[in-house]
């Protein structure tokens, strides 16, 4: 039985991303599987890069998706002084050493070492010991041992290995006292007792250095996995332009949570030509060894059909919760403006089939909520009060014509006579209305749907006009009399 204890340490240098969401979904689905622990973990060493606000983002993130943590958040920067004795076990033991070289000195003897064709890499200057400089306080390096090899069995691509030659001694506290990543993140490792280092591949390169760290503290290794980087559609590394924003974004953009960690998941990873998984099925059935060595490649196509999946699947009561937030986000709604609970509902259970995000549902549900539909306005025109939408001008010139009005007059007068639109009522009244002249329903419906939407496509009419509710309904249809008079006159 494996005891898993995984760690997710995101650097606050920047918002969470696609990459690092994957990176943490990984860990998480492969700790609650093997019914371990899942540390969280912020990396915010470099000062001068982190922010409170990046750290607040990545909070919020992981519990909009829904990815609890069972330790943390722990920050380094209240583990310094575990950092420095750790350094100093390595100095009293004779395994690190300070270094007195300048920057400046460091980079000069880097662009030679490259000019000659080598690897650059630290001299061993102060290797063997050099007096103290006055005034300059030391870095402290690493002692690496320069023969041999190192190896670690990586559980996605297999035996790796390193000439022990191509490793200097890396610096494991600079100057200012701060510790190094490589440092640092053994540290945190071994007194979290992680056994599974769970990252993406960019930090092959640094698990030989680490590995040195482990074995110089005295400490077992971990398991090493390092997962492929997700590329875009083009196989370029995933940018901005790819869809490599902050995982907020997603949720600003209409996506449900349980869309993204889906998609995250199979991003990757599969299980047989299985593409819908719940969140148990995804814990149960979870292999890291069944990760692609390969790039993922990011399909933002996939992801919205996905997203329109578990909009069609969402529980009524939520996804109207979720309406009437992206409702309100978008200006659609005003703050003071308030929609029963029921009717939103309605109006998220009725467009389902057709949006794709909430941002598209709310913008659908535009006609539902407002007082009135314009059609006499200037198509350039980006004023809209939050009570009015505006029609489709030329669907209101095609479909709203003299010849409809006697329809009009005498369905107004029907519905009136009516308690409520119930759907099978009102499409009895619309056959009544057609089949004695010959009609097919369309005739009518059409006409009515521009009045009532402003728009030529719509869920089915009746249950709109049902939604709607008698009041709006009368109220529209005598407003495009209104307006079809109006055309006529001039």
């Amino acid at each position: 039985m494996i005891i898993a204890w995984a760690r997710f340490a995101p650097s606050p240098t920047g918002y969470l991303h696609l990459g690092g969401v994957r990176t943490a979904l990984f860990n998480w689905l492969f700790a609650r599987h093997h019914g371990g622990k899942l540390i969280l973990r912020i990396e915010d060493t470099d000062r001068t890069r982190s922010t409170e606000e990046y750290i607040q983002a990545i909070l919020e993130g992981l519990r909009w998706l829904g990815m609890d943590w069972d330790e943390g958040p722990f920050r380094q920067t209240d583990r310094m002084e575990l950092y420095r004795q750790h350094a100093e076990k390595l100095l009293a033991e004779g395994k690190a050493y300070p270094c007195y070289c300048l920057p400046e000195e460091l980079e000069a003897k880097r662009k030679e070492a490259m000019q000659r064709g080598e690897v650059p890499k630290y001299d061993g200057k102060c290797r063997q010991g050099v007096p103290p400089v006055p005034g300059r306080p030391p870095a402290i390096r690493f002692k690496t041992p320069h023969e041999g090899k190192t190896a670690f069995d990586d559980l996605i691509h297999g035996p790796i290995e390193v000439d022990n030659a191509q490793l200097d001694d890396l610096i494991i506290v600079r100057s200012d006292g701060t510790p190094t990543y490589n440092f640092s993140v053994v540290v945190d490792d071994v007194t979290m007792e992680i056994t599974h280092v769970i990252r993406g591949d960019d930090h092959i390169a640094n698990t030989p250095r680490q590995i040195q760290l482990y074995r110089g503290l005295g400490y077992p290794l971990p398991t090493f996995t390092h997962m492929p980087m997700i590329l875009g559609p083009d196989r370029a590394r995933l940018s901005k332009r790819h869809g490599a924003e902050s995982i907020l974004v997603y949720r600003q953009w209409g996506y449900l949570p349980e869309a993204m960690v889906n998609y995250l998941a199979r991003l990757g990873w599969s299980y047989g030509d299985q593409e819908i998984f719940s969140l148990e099925e995804m814990v149960r059935l979870f292999d890291i060894r069944k990760v692609n060595k390969s790039a993922a490649i990011f399909n933002p196509e996939k992801l919205l059909w996905l997203n329109g999946y578990y909009i069609r699947a969402c529980d009524r009561a939520r996804l109207a919760a979720l309406l009437q937030e992206q409702l309100r986000a978008a200006g659609l709604l005003s703050a003071d403006a308030q929609v029963h609970p029921e009717t939103l509902q309605k109006i998220a259970h009725c467009l389902a089939d057709r949006a794709k995000t909430l941002v598209e549902m709310a913008e659908l549900s535009r006609y539902f909520l407002v007082e009135e539909i314009r059609y006499d306005y200037v198509q350039s025109s980006t004023e809209l009060k939050v009570e009015e939408t505006h029609g489709n001008p030329q669907a209101a010139e095609k479909f709203l014509q003299p010849e409809v009005v006697p329809l009009f007059e005498e369905l107004i007068a029907k519905l009136e006579e009516l308690q409520e639109l119930d759907q099978a009522r009102v499409e009895e009244i619309f056959t009544s209305l057609t089949a004695p002249r010959g009609l097919k329903l369309v005739k009518l419906a059409q006409p009515v749907r521009v009045a009532l939407t402003g728009t030529t496509v719509s869920p089915g009419l009746f249950e709109v006009m049902s939604i709607l509710g008698k009041e709006k309904v009368l109220k529209r249809l005598r407003a495009a009399l209104s307006y079809i008079g109006k055309r006529s006159c001039t």
